[in-house]
């Protein structure tokens, strides 16, 4: 250890993933506390590394973080996270970005301030390429001062508040943004129709989750993957030449699903717990030819023409490798899915789920691997009742008897089970 290059020791350092492991490492030596000093990359501070940081006080927790960062020369990462509980002075955290300003290029910072801190105003113009911030306070966007030309990726949320005006500003000062994250942020409107308008030529990725709008419309030629979670919206439109690959939504209800021609390129989509009018959204994403993962759980078929059947998914995804169906089976949705001889040719891995065990599962089942002649993986997911009555157990013994008497003639196929109690 002793003839590696203090540089070396300072890079060795930046791979410790706690703050205060490389505060203890550096005490090793001097030849150590200068490679700390000088060449040390990044530090991360964070609640969950040490258990005693929760005991601390807010200025005990202060003086730690600013003797710490103060110390270091050419800080490129920096990581915050000491719990939501601790409201950190604004004097402080400026002093910490003032004191990394010329080399920090990540910065995360998931504590509230007092009084409030706004980091555009503070971070504007560095070499800054990935920015995450809790409780954000934008007051304001001017694309005349707030300039972040290098900034790859940015991720909102914990509260962070500013109006949809400024955040359609804010895309505009972010000309290489590649990647934007929002998640449980108020945004606020000068109309009565609660309407986010976003346009970037850059962005690749949009996660958005927890927001309840009115609309969202974005503009973009280069998005990849859209994520959305946990939100309701009457309109969401996505304007786009046609690059998405990715498409995947949690536990959202929308009135009106737009992505225009973006639905032809889809690889991969994963739908769960979404509302919206299933015929409607399936002539949507039945022009991706290409497509070779698709996950749909927990849709509400309440009706013979919404279900699923395996000539829809056959005739509209040739492409298919990965298909993971999970909803409530009914003796209407057993024979609809089954009416066909159809055949899924190239799904390898099949993943089926059930809310509770069903006295058709087991022939739902069959009736996949019969249609699924080039499989190599079976997922098998459900729940058993609470209350083991005796019903249930003749129920999950005939069940995991037909299973057995099922899995010997596809012995090629690898099948693990997965039940929750």
């Amino acid at each position: 250890m002793d003839v590696l290059p203090i540089e070396v020791v300072g890079n060795i350092l930046s791979h410790v993933a706690s703050a205060r492991d490389v505060v203890i490492a550096s005490t090793t030596c001097r030849k150590w506390r200068d490679a700390a000093r000088h060449h040390l990359h990044k530090l991360t501070f964070s609640s969950s590394d040490w258990p005693t940081y929760k005991n601390l006080s807010v200025s005990q927790c202060e003086i730690i973080i600013t003797e710490t960062v103060m110390r270091t020369k050419c800080l490129h990462e920096l990581s915050i996270s000491m719990g939501l509980a601790k409201e950190f002075s604004a004097a402080l955290v400026i002093a910490w970005l003032m004191h990394t300003k010329e080399t920090l290029k990540s910065l995360t910072f998931m504590n509230p301030t007092k009084p409030e801190v706004n980091i555009l105003e503070k971070c504007s113009g560095q070499k800054l390429e990935s920015l995450v911030w809790g409780f954000a306070h934008i007051p304001t966007v001017d694309p005349t001062i707030h300039k972040f030309p290098s900034l790859l990726s940015l991720t909102l949320n914990n509260r962070a508040a500013l109006s949809a005006l400024d955040l359609n500003l804010l895309l505009s000062v972010c000309p290489k943004l590649e990647f934007l994250s929002l998640a449980n942020i108020n945004i606020t409107f000068s109309t009565t129709r609660f309407m986010i308008e976003l346009n970037s030529a850059s962005l690749k990725t949009l996660n958005i989750e927890g927001l309840s709008v009115d609309a969202i419309v974005l503009e973009t030629d280069k998005l990849e993957s859209l994520t959305l979670r946990d939100s309701t919206f009457e309109q969401f439109e996505l304007v786009s030449k046609g690059s998405l690959r990715h498409l995947q939504i949690e536990d959202v209800s929308i009135i009106q699903l737009d992505i225009g021609q973006s639905a032809d390129l889809l690889e991969e989509v994963i739908v769960s717990d979404f509302t919206i009018v299933w015929p409607r959204f399936y002539q949507m994403i039945s022009r991706a030819r290409n497509l070779q993962k698709l996950t749909l759980g927990g849709l509400p078929f309440d009706t013979e023409d919404e279900a699923i059947d395996l000539d829809m998914i056959a005739a509209s995804f040739p492409s298919l490798k990965f298909l993971a169906l999970d909803y409530n089976l009914g003796d209407a949705h057993h024979e609809h899915a089954f009416r066909s001889c159809t055949n899924l040719e190239k799904v390898a891995v099949l993943e089926l789920s059930t809310f509770k065990i069903h006295e058709l599962f087991a022939h739902w089942i069959a009736g996949f691997l019969e249609r699924c002649p080039n499989l190599k993986r079976l997922g098998i997911h459900g729940s058993i009742s609470e209350a083991k009555t005796r019903e249930d157990y003749q129920l999950i013994g005939r069940f995991t008897s037909s299973m057995i008497d099922l899995m010997r003639q596809y012995s090629h196929v690898y099948a693990p089970h997965a039940w929750k109690i």
